[in-house]
């Protein structure tokens, strides 16, 4: 059997525990801790989940099911933005359900956090979080960069900008999806960084030689094909697509300390401040836990001693952009914009 077939049976059986401590690459540990070491969870949990990552979250809930018979875990799911909007909603009608909220964009976990429902993340999770990414009410779970995945049949990486401001005045074609959640993130981030102006000049500069997808999958499938010399999308998308075809001409370049380097994340808050929501906040951030997601889902470990996925260039953590995530919660802005610059 494949090394990736007897990860995903292990998973769907709910056999974290088992798991050898290398069994993913992971290397050496450091301060990763593992399920071994956590209390065993007991009792009833309400959690509101975002969809996304193609059932991978699920395996994960499924193996910390199994492994603990005395917890009831109830699940809503639905899209990031639309639970968040349900959290702030019933709190106001005084009518709060849940007592923890994964969600797949750390702009959704703003708009809760913005509300003053998040509870204080412990101390026995923060600490074993990346340095950087050690926020005061919530737990980064996974993180994902942006990326320019480029055919190298079509180009050279001199070829491409350092800097994502400098794209709209190259030659190249590009592929992006402005529907896309992680792309209105990125301009977010632009927004932020560069104000609104200057992220308005570079949608209209970029719109006249762009091809629109439905999908960032979409958009390295198509650089894939030679349809565009470039894309814009989420560094997970490439790996994934190269792990299934190896000699696909597809390449990743990164910009430096800007909006197209942003290292966003999924991630997890408790909305009540009990031992139970807190200990499943410690089972997401283990060893075993956040192998699995970079091994399978090629999405970055939060937590330290954890190897990054395989494939994944050292470019991708050089220099990404100082910005405090939850600020990507400032969506509507971003919509506008991109409707006034015919993107959308």
């Amino acid at each position: 059997m494949e090394r990736r077939e007897l990860l995903r049976g292990l998973a769907a059986l709910g056999l974290l525990g088992s798991w050898p401590m290398g069994a993913l690459g992971a290397g050496d540990a450091g301060d990763a801790v593992s399920v071994d070491e956590l209390p065993e969870l007991e009792g009833e949990l309400t959690l509101y989940l975002g969809r996304g990552e193609g059932g991978l979250y699920e395996d994960v809930i499924e193996a910390i099911r199994k492994r603990n018979p005395k917890l009831t875990l109830n699940i809503r799911r639905g899209p990031t933005v639309a639970l968040a909007n349900t959290l702030v909603a019933e709190a106001e009608a005084s009518a709060q359900q849940a007592d923890l909220f994964w969600a797949v964009d750390s702009g959704s976990l703003g708009l809760v956090s913005e509300a003053g429902l998040a509870k204080p993340v412990r101390e026995e999770a923060r600490s074993h979080l990346r340095e950087g990414f050690r926020y005061e009410d919530w737990a980064p779970v996974s993180g994902r960069v942006r990326t320019l995945p480029y055919n190298p049949d079509r180009l050279e990486p001199k070829q491409i900008p350092e800097s994502i401001m400098a794209l709209p005045d190259t030659d190249l074609s590009v592929g992006w999806a402005p529907a896309y959640g992680s792309f209105q993130s990125f301009v977010t981030a632009m927004r932020l960084l560069e104000g609104d102006a200057a992220t308005r000049d570079w949608l209209r500069g970029m719109k006249a030689r762009t091809r629109q997808y439905a999908g960032e999958l979409g958009v390295v499938m198509g650089v894939s094909r030679g349809e565009v010399d470039i894309g814009l999308a989420n560094h997970y998308y490439t790996l994934r697509l190269k792990a299934g075809q190896p000699d696909a001409p597809l390449e990743l370049a990164f910009t430096k300390d800007d909006a197209g380097s942003l290292l966003n994340a999924s991630g997890v808050m408790a909305l009540r401040d009990t031992d139970l929501a807190h200990n499943f906040i410690r089972y997401l951030l283990t060893q075993e836990v956040q192998s699995y997601l970079a091994s399978e889902a090629y999405e970055i470990p939060m937590v330290e001693g954890v190897a990054l996925p395989e494939g994944l260039p050292e470019a991708a953590s050089a220099n990404p952009p100082s910005i405090e995530l939850t600020r990507l919660a400032d969506v509507r802005p971003t919509l506008t914009l991109m409707r006034d610059a015919g993107v959308l």
